[in-house]
This record gives structure tokens, sequence and C-alpha cells, in this order.
């Protein structure tokens, strides 16, 4: 059950106050920009080695966050042309540290024990329809991305361990990433409040993005015309 403070959901970048950098870490080429069309802070890393950029969140690798939410939500971009690589390290109900990596780098899925690597394909926009894109380096005109990811799920299908909680992110080069986000709640995009009530989307555990996790879409556009969401 999610303790009080982190519901209905934590914004981790507001919470950890990211930009004091006193709770996180941040290594190499890491930059706040202000970006106008989504209006507001984003952080870009990059670089040529993951090793050697990043931004880390707690601090040290001897400190937890200790986020129980079942869904995090990660907002962000790959850089064009470039490969990007992300980390999340939770803790099972065993205790043990299991790492979970995201790159366009990795050609195929890989498991171990204690590290999942799974390939992120970039999507790509075409006259205004999301496809797929292909595997290797994002293309020139890849979008902000709301990437979902299902932790207890995910453990419990590929290693069959139970979900305990979230100890740590390393976000490595190269992106842009607006923030970081746990809950137990599966927020669908580009659904207003009075939709998804129609929708009955909360019989489902679903609800619509919180404000200051959206992406914004002008007036007459459709969010799934602007950005990819994609669900693990």
């Amino acid at each position: 059950v999610l303790a009080a403070w982190q519901r209905p959901y934590l914004n981790i970048f507001k919470h950890f106050r990211v930009e004091e950098w006193k709770r996180s870490a941040k290594e190499g080429d890491v930059a706040a920009l202000t970006d106008t069309r989504l209006k507001g802070t984003v952080y870009r890393i990059q670089g040529s080695n993951p090793a050697s950029s990043y931004l880390q969140l707690p601090r040290t690798g001897t400190q937890s966050l200790g986020l129980t939410g079942r869904y995090l939500y990660l907002l962000f971009k790959p850089l064009p042309r470039k490969h990007f690589l992300v980390h999340l390290d939770v803790t099972t109900e065993e205790n043990l540290v299991v790492r979970i990596s995201f790159s366009n780098l990795f050609k195929e899925f890989k498991s171990s024990a204690t590290w999942l690597q799974f390939p992120f394909v970039c999507g790509v926009a075409r006259e205004g329809v999301a496809r797929r894109g292909a595997l290797g380096a994002a293309q020139a005109d890849v979008r902000w991305t709301c990437l979902v990811l299902d932790l207890p799920s995910i453990l419990a299908l590929y290693l069959s361990r139970r979900y305990s909680h979230l100890r740590g992110v390393k976000l490595c080069c190269n992106l842009l990433v607006k923030n970081l986000c746990t809950s137990d709640l599966l927020f669908e995009p580009g659904v207003t409040l009075a939709e998804a009530r129609l929708a009955g989307l909360s019989c489902r555990g679903a609800a619509p993005m919180p404000r200051e996790l959206a992406f914004p879409v002008p007036k007459g556009e459709k969010w799934h015309d602007l950005y990819d969401y994609i669900r693990y």
C-alpha cells in the first residue's frame, strides 16, 4: 500500500528537488534548459559515454528512494542520432536488487538473476501518424515520450520475483528528461477529467495525467499526434 506522502502520485524531480543537486547527483554534461514547447524546465544529458554523463537519484548508491508505486513514468526524449541508456534499480521483497535497463543500444532482450536489459525502439512521427521505429540511434524527428513501466509485473514476468520498491534511477546520455513519477494509478494521456469520468476510467484503476506531469497540447491538436506513449 502506498505511503500517504506518495499518494496519489509522487513527482520525483519536485520531491527530491533535483535542481539543488543535494539529494541527486550529476556527472558530465548535464544542463537544465527551458523548453518553450513543453513550457518548463527539462534536463539535457549528453556525452559520448553513458558512464561519464548522467543524472542520478538518490545521490549515492548506498541510499534508496524507497518509492513503492506500481508504475514508474519517465517523460523523456532521446537525442536524435544518438544512443541513450536508462538504469532503474529496484528491490524485491527478498531484498535482492535488480537492475532494469532500457537503451536503443541493446539489440535484443537479455536477462540474468539481477539484470534485465530491454531494447528500446524509438517511435517516429510520419504525417501525424505514430509508427514503430527501428532499433538503433534515435531518428531526427523522434518525439517526447511517456514511458510507463509496470514494475511488479516486469519482475514477476521475467524473474518470478515480488516487487518491493524503487531504489534508484540513473539517466545516462543522450536524452532530454522532463520528469519522473511513481503512482499506483495508470495515467492515460490526452484524456480530460470529464472524458475520464464518461469512459469510467477510474473503475479500471486509470486516471487522467496530472497537470504537472502532462505534456501540453495546443488547441485543436491531439495528444497522440504529438507524443508517444509506451507501456511495458
